[in-house]
């Protein structure tokens, strides 16, 4: 992206990033800001109400819809409250944790279990027994204290993107993801190389494809995404598409999953990420001055 941006003209600069204390100050001199960062307070909104604290234009998403797209509880609730597919799901907050795990037996093997904020697929686990299922609730409850129980939906790995160009989003060509060896797209497919087969544009059916697509759409109105998002969607095999989560800031190097579908709706890398920046400069343009 680095490369990229400055190829465009840009006079960028790429920070690297391991304690957030001074952030502010290294900051300071940038009129606009591309985080890249992953999970925790880079993408939980904590680092964007930084950005909107120091007045800075910032690519992506603002706090609260950072903030919820994080948290599996609070988006889930959000789309089953508009009626967008999503697995039946149970979470563990405290409380016992064996009555917890004989409801989530109730849900059907093979069950799927996360830690509620997280990206990457980091925690995430798929089980065929109550043996493995209760093993698996304690290393994530050991690490991460809150998770999530759902049911495994079989189908296809399919990702969306969403990108604003102009006054409204639209969803770019769907991705299909086709790990090797393993049911879904995990760490290790995700960043091994070789581990799993993209397939842009997904060969689905017309009407596959707009089910699909409008999903992605609508959450990423739901809450409340600006510029871009990326919606991960099970495809089952009667063709519903159940929504797990959206990723407020999607993977964004030249083999990202995000770019991959914009080149196929003719949209270049560079013009891409330079679009992106343009955006976030041009709303900091229109911000009123306070006072």
């Amino acid at each position: 992206m680095h490369r990229a941006l400055r190829a465009k003209g840009w006079d960028a600069e790429l920070i690297e990033i391991d304690t957030f204390d001074g952030l502010p100050q290294r900051l300071r001199p940038y009129p606009v800001v591309f985080n890249i960062l992953h999970g925790g307070p880079g993408e939980d909104g904590t680092v964007q109400l930084l950005l909107d604290l120091m007045g800075k234009a910032y690519v992506g998403s603002g706090p609260l819809a950072s903030a919820l797209a994080m948290d599996k509880v609070e988006s889930r609730k959000l789309f089953s409250g508009k009626d967008l597919p999503v697995p039946s799901w149970l979470v563990h907050s405290a409380g016992d944790l064996d009555a917890f795990l004989a409801r989530a037996e109730g849900l059907g093997f093979p069950l799927v279990l996360k830690p509620r904020r997280e990206g990457s697929s980091v925690g995430l686990h798929v089980v065929e027994s109550a043996e493995r299922l209760k093993a698996a609730a304690c290393e994530l409850k050991a690490q991460f204290g809150e998770f999530l129980v759902e049911a495994y939906i079989p189908g296809r790995e399919l990702t969306v993107g969403v990108l604003e160009r102009q006054t409204q989003p639209e969803a770019l060509p769907i991705v299909e993801l086709r790990p090797k060896g393993r049911e879904v797209f995990d760490w290790k497919a995700k960043y091994t190389p070789g581990e799993c087969e993209f397939l842009c544009p997904a060969p689905l059916s017309p009407e596959e494809s707009a089910r699909v697509q409008e999903v992605a759409l609508q959450a990423h109105k739901l809450l409340g995404c600006r510029d871009f998002s990326r919606a991960d969607i099970r495809l089952d095999p009667h063709g519903t598409p159940y929504i797990l989560e959206v990723n407020t800031l999607p993977g964004m190097t030249e083999m990202s999953t995000l770019p991959r579908a914009a080149q196929a709706a003719g949209l270049s890398y560079e013009d891409l990420v330079d679009g992106l920046v343009r955006r976030a400069l041009a709303r900091l343009a229109s911000t009123p001055a306070v006072g």
